[in-house]
């Protein structure tokens, strides 16, 4: 079992900067692809961007990017999403989520997220 904490949600003014944190318990972190979401009022969940156990394969929805850069410290078990040039329609919950897959392709059924956080606020206003 994973558990995920995200961190490092907040307001923030359009055009800045963010970066969330999410902190993941368990041995096993290194062998997970981790991935962020994102769900904004009235609307559905969506993918932001994900990344291999290694670090060395990212995606990430076409929306952010650009702006938002995926990272991993294995070491400390947590996963970051470092967000630039933030705008209004980047108001949301940001989620965190774990695969027991290497890698993790979205929008491609063959892939799941396994493990969820309880998310993180982040707001733009506009």
């Amino acid at each position: 079992q994973v558990q995920l904490v995200e961190s490092g949600g907040g307001l923030v003014q359009a055009g800045g900067s963010m970066r969330l944190s999410c902190a993941a318990s368990g041995r096993t972190f290194s062998s997970y692809a981790m991935g962020w979401f994102r769900q904004a009022p009235g609307k559905e969940r969506e993918f932001v961007a994900s990344i291999s156990w290694s670090g060395t394969s990212t995606y990430y929805v076409d929306s952010v990017k650009g702006r938002f850069t995926i990272s991993r410290d294995n070491a400390k078990n947590t996963v970051y999403l470092q967000m630039n040039g933030l705008k209004p329609e980047d108001t949301a919950v940001y989620y965190c989520a774990a695969s027991r897959s290497v890698y993790y392709r979205p929008y491609d059924p063959r892939y799941d997220m396994d493990y969820w956080g309880k998310g993180t606020l982040v707001t733009v206003p506009s």
